[in-house]
């Protein structure tokens, strides 16, 4: 367990110098709509911002780091993907207290080429939709 930047507890990675350059792919905010399968437990939830590697799962219920899943969204304008991945960071509601963004990171594993370059794809069309004219 760490802290976070105003010393309250978080399930989070440690933030170091290198914090900044700790993330190799650029993430984009979405809203999307995703369900997320582990063992007995399904999940619907939102996409808060998509990587390449990974995405942000908005939820008030973040299931435990570590736990495997089974991801089913559709980007607008693209096929829907359904995907492996697993928790690789939560940050939990924290009673009384103000949390905008209660959620868990999920890695993506065992991207197939076809699934990579379909990801790839997509964040490029909204890297390109949002670029300032």
């Amino acid at each position: 367990m760490t802290s976070d930047r105003d010393g309250r507890a978080s399930s989070r990675p440690p933030e170091s110098e290198d914090s900044a350059n700790r993330r190799e792919h650029d993430r984009f905010e979405v809203t999307w709509a995703v369900d997320c399968v582990a063992d007995d437990t399904f999940l619907f939830a939102s996409i808060a911002n998509i990587s390449q590697m990974g995405i942000f799962v908005r939820t008030e219920e973040p299931l435990a780091i570590g736990t495997p899943l089974v991801l089913s969204f559709a980007p607008p304008g693209h096929e829907p993907f359904k995907l492996e991945g697993a928790v690789a960071w939560v940050n939990k509601v924290r009673e009384g207290s103000d949390n905008p963004n209660p959620g868990m990171g999920v890695r993506f594993l065992g991207l197939t080429l076809d699934h990579r370059e379909r990801l790839v794809e997509v964040i490029r069309t909204i890297a390109y939709v949002r670029e300032p004219s």
